[in-house]
C-alpha cells in the first residue's frame, strides 16, 4: 500500500504540474507557458509509513500541490481509498477521473488519466504476481474464500475470492495471493497454491483455513508435511448445525473454554471434559468433535503468545 501509495501521489502530480505548464511532460505545444526542470522531494507522512513525495519544478513560475500538502488529511484518504478499490476492483480511466475531480485538480486529458490508471493497474500486477522468496519463509499462511458480486457482461453474479496471507520473515502479514473464480473447487485452490509455491511459497509449517475440502486438499498436494488449522470460528458455525438448539449455549460455552486454556495440556484436558459432558445427551456432538480433534487443536504445539493468530483464518 505504501508503494502504491507513493507512485500514485508522484504520477499526479507530474500530471497536475504538466495543466500549471501547458503541456504535457516532453511535448511540444504551442500551449506551453513553462518548462520543467526536475524535482524537489520531500517526506510526507501517512497512516501506511512516510512515503517520499517527488514535487516537480518549473524553469519559470513556481509549482505547489495546494490540494495535497495543505489538506493532506483529507488528500490522504481519498487517495489510499481509491488505491486499495483499485487494487480490490480494478483500476480504470472513470475511477481515476473521478479521483482527481474529488482532490480539486480538474482539466486532465483522458490520455493523462488513462497512462495513470495504467500504471497503478501495472504496479498491481506486479505486486500480485511478485516472487515471494526474498520475503520468506512463511511460516504460518492463512487462506480463505470471499464471496463478492461481480458486473460481467452486463449482469450482476456471484464470484469468489481466494486469498492467502501469510507471516512473513520479519513477524508482518503480508497478502501472498489473491485471484478470482467462478466458485471455489478443489481444481481452483490447487492452480492458486500451486501459483504460491512456483512463486516461491516456502517454509510453511501451518496453514490456517475451514474444512473446504478441496482446499484441504490443494495445501496437502502443494505444501506436503504441512500442518492444517481447522478455523475455529468456522468450526462452531459446523458444530451449531449438528447441536439441537436449546443446547447450544452451553456446547459453545464448554467449546470456548477449550481455548481459554494457558497451555497445551489444560487445552486437551477441557476437550476430554466437553467429549464426556455431551457422549451421553447429544453424542451426535461428541462424535463430531472426537473426529476433528487433531485438525482443531493443531495450534497447540505451537507457542502460546501467538494461538490467537493462528488458530482462526480470519485476521
Amino acid at each position: 500500500m505504501r508503494d502504491l501509495l507513493q507512485n500514485t501521489i508522484n504520477v499526479l502530480l507530474s500530471a497536475d504540474a504538466d495543466l500549471v505548464a501547458g503541456a504535457e511532460y516532453g511535448q511540444a505545444s504551442q500551449s506551453r507557458t513553462a518548462q520543467r526542470n526536475g524535482y524537489r522531494h520531500r517526506e510526507l507522512d501517512t497512516r501506511v509509513g512516510t512515503i517520499d513525495v517527488a514535487v516537480p519544478k518549473l524553469r519559470t513560475g513556481s509549482y505547489f500541490p495546494h490540494w495535497l500538502l495543505e489538506r493532506r488529511k483529507r488528500a490522504e484518504a481519498a487517495l489510499i481509498t481509491v488505491v486499495a478499490d483499485c487494487y480490490l476492483a480494478g483500476v480504470s480511466t472513470r475511477r481515476m477521473d473521478k479521483l482527481v475531480k474529488t482532490l480539486g485538480i480538474d482539466g486532465l486529458s483522458r490520455s493523462q488519466v488513462s497512462r495513470m490508471a495504467g500504471e497503478l493497474d501495472e504496479q498491481v500486477k506486479t505486486f500480485r504476481h511478485r516472487p515471494l522468496g526474498e520475503a520468506g519463509p512463511f511460516t504460518f499462511v492463512a487462506a480463505d474464500a470471499l464471496t463478492m458480486k461481480v458486473r460481467e457482461g452486463g449482469r450482476v453474479i456471484n464470484a469468489v475470492v481466494l486469498v492467502a496471507t501469510g507471516v512473513n520473515n520479519d513477524g508482518h502479514r503480508e497478502v501472498l495471493g489473491m485471484q478470482v473464480a467462478t466458485s471455489e473447487t478443489a481444481a481452483a485452490w490447487n492452480t492458486f497454491f500451486a501459483d504460491l509455491v512456483a512463486r516461491g511459497l516456502t517454509g510453511v509449517r501451518l496453514v490456517t483455513s475451514d474444512a473446504h475440502r478441496g482446499l484441504v486438499e490443494a495445501i496437502a498436494a502443494n505444501l506436503p508435511g504441512t500442518a492444517w488449522q481447522r478455523c475455529r470460528t468456522h468450526y462452531a458455525a459446523n458444530l451449531m448445525s449438528v447441536c439441537p438448539k436449546a443446547a447450544w449455549p452451553a456446547v459453545k460455552a464448554g467449546l470456548h473454554a477449550v481455548f481459554d486454556q494457558p497451555d497445551a495440556a489444560s487445552v486437551n484436558d477441557q476437550f476430554d471434559r466437553l467429549l464426556e459432558q455431551t457422549s451421553e445427551r447429544l453424542p451426535e456432538v461428541a462424535d463430531h468433535l472426537a473426529a476433528v480433534r487433531e485438525d482443531l487443536l493443531a495450534f497447540t504445539a505451537f507457542p502460546k503468545e501467538i494461538w490467537r493468530q493462528i488458530w482462526s483464518n480470519n485476521p
